[in-house]
């Protein structure tokens, strides 16, 4: 049985610093720091002795968690166990990517977020290409803030075709998507209605807290990030008893990490090998 878990850890400081971002160039305290980098180990730890299923893990930060060395090095490890089917993780892509070399290739997965107000597109673009160069499974995507929708047009013009550009609705925007800019962000992104309304979902069966779940910088497991009751811990021997088939509580869900676990949607199947990273195309390269 193969189990996705998604880790996000105290960490929420970034180097950006995005207006739509609460934490837009956040800094932490060393013991801060230090908490993070401990809450990551015992996570590995868990992950390196339970060898008796197959894992998937999706890195999740609420800030970005690459320019950490020690979340750079807990993705190369992971990579190398062989009960480690795919590591991935959001990241905007400004840490340095040489550690790369020492991965499986086959086993990671990059969800890279453009930023335009923080990193040129040349040099964003020549980030994706190192990763896609060497045969990286990973998407590309940005918030569809509707004065920057030429922007994501001439960033899916400098990809590769074969890179799926995601394109996420801007939350809390002041007016609807005119119709000239839903046909825009539709042929820029053709899963964009998926993201588009929000789904449906008190009462629906969800994979979250059966086949997927998340856990915290404690250990504590979650069955998503949107439901905050605690089902269990990892560290607790009989951790496993938590997972079992569940129906959503709440109203709605928005977010692909969320409604991507919904039956319903059918997105397990269409995403296939790269689900974590969000990149529909995984399967065509041989995944």
């Amino acid at each position: 049985m193969r189990l996705n878990v998604l880790y996000r850890g105290p960490l929420s400081s970034c180097n950006y610093a995005c207006g739509y971002c609460p934490f837009a160039k956040r800094k932490e305290t060393t013991a801060e720091l230090r908490a993070d980098r401990a809450g990551l180990a015992r996570f590995l730890e868990f992950l390196r002795r339970e060898t008796d299923r197959e894992w998937g893990v999706l890195f999740t930060p609420w800030g970005e968690a690459l320019v950490r060395g020690w979340y750079r090095r807990a993705m190369r490890d992971l990579s190398q166990l062989d009960h480690l089917k795919k590591v991935a993780i959001q990241t905007n892509l400004s840490a340095p990517l040489d550690w790369v070399a020492d991965c499986r290739h086959d086993r990671l997965g990059f969800w890279a977020t453009y930023h335009p107000t923080e990193v040129a597109r040349d040099v964003f673009v020549s980030r994706v290409e190192r990763l896609w160069e060497r045969g990286i499974s990973l998407s590309v995507g940005a918030v569809g803030v509707p004065s920057r929708l030429a922007e994501i047009a001439a960033l899916r013009s400098a990809l590769p075709a074969e890179i799926y550009l995601w394109v996420n609705a801007e939350r809390g925007r002041r007016r609807r998507y005119t119709e000239e800019e839903l046909r825009l962000l539709k042929s820029i992104d053709p899963l964009f209605e998926i993201n588009l309304h929000p789904h449906h979902t008190r009462g629906a069966h969800c994979l979250t807290g059966e086949t997927s779940f998340t856990v915290d910088g404690d250990g504590n497991m979650r069955r998503c990030h949107f439901v905050d009751e605690v089902i269990g811990n990892i560290h607790d021997q009989n951790w496993s008893h938590a997972l079992r088939q569940r129906l959503c509580p709440n109203t709605r869900c928005d977010c692909h990490i969320g409604y991507s676990h919904l039956p319903a949607l059918g997105l397990a199947e269409r995403f296939g090998e790269g689900l974590l990273e969000r990149n529909p195309l995984a399967k065509s390269r041989g995944r």
